[in-house]
């Protein structure tokens, strides 16, 4: 098949409640990615009219970020459509969820004020907020990426290093089948303890990275986006190379006024 006749569906939780710290910035660099190589994209918003039968067409999933407020508004929702988002995941449907969006998908978020709100259980984790009177997680971040962690081969991900910006007040907490997505070199992570960044189960990614976080690592849009073709068409996928010197020669530059050699 050529590029011209793939096309991939890319399901956007509740766009209108999670997409604080420019998290669009994502959906678009999915889009502009896939059209730069001729595949043609859907965006399909997911929110409470959302029918089980069009979320089951989806071909990527992605879930950005939100205040407490609206994580509960979204969460009620959620619930509603837990078994066939767990059941895309479980069948290698690849996803991204960035700051707040991961919380969701632990087994649950304890927020500053408030009750606990339970999440989806699909990523083996939980997030504490500690109180209103301690520090926010607030850095610019560069982690080294787990390879060995992603279902496919580590051409895919060509660069093992991520950039990106985190402000978060929950700690959240890796349980033992879960797996990082990274490393923290500078920057605090999950919790600004054990070193961990994000969290990968199956095709799923979790992260506390936005600012947004594709169009800074555009490898892992790349790996969505190639994971998305493979799972639909059933075929190994290696996709046309980009121009990526710009965002490069970025994650140059900020990894060396961080001190932190390429």
């Amino acid at each position: 098949m050529k590029n011209n006749d793939f096309q991939l569906t890319i399901g956007w939780l509740y766009p209108q409640l999670m997409s604080t710290y420019g998290d669009r910035g994502n959906i678009v660099i999915l889009q502009k990615r896939c059209e730069w190589r001729g595949i043609k994209t859907e965006i399909l918003t997911i929110d409470q009219a959302t029918s089980d039968q069009k979320l089951k067409t989806i071909d990527l999933l992605f879930g950005g970020g939100a205040q407490d407020r609206e994580q509960e508004i979204v969460m009620n929702d959620l619930h509603k459509k837990k078994t066939v988002i767990k059941q895309l995941i479980e069948d290698t449907i690849p996803a991204l969820f960035v700051c707040g969006a991961p919380q969701l998908m632990g087994h649950y978020y304890e927020p500053a004020e408030g009750k606990r709100i339970e999440g989806l259980g699909i990523f083996d984790m939980y997030t504490k907020h500690p109180g209103p009177r301690n520090d926010r997680l607030i850095s610019n971040v560069i982690a080294k990426l787990e390879i060995q962690n992603f279902t496919s081969p580590s051409h895919l991900v060509p660069s093992p290093y991520l950039i990106g910006f985190e402000n978060h007040g929950g700690r959240t907490f890796l349980g033992d089948s879960a797996k990082p997505l990274a490393k923290i070199i500078k920057g605090f992570g999950n919790n600004g303890k054990d070193g961990t960044e994000g969290v990968v189960y199956k095709n799923a990614l979790g992260s506390y990275l936005h600012g947004p976080l594709l169009p800074k690592n555009p490898q892992i849009a790349d790996w969505l986006i190639a994971k998305a073709l493979e799972v639909k068409y059933k075929k190994e996928i290696e996709l046309e190379k980009l121009d990526d010197t710009l965002e490069e020669k970025a994650k140059e530059i900020l990894m060396k006024k961080l001190q932190v050699n390429f």
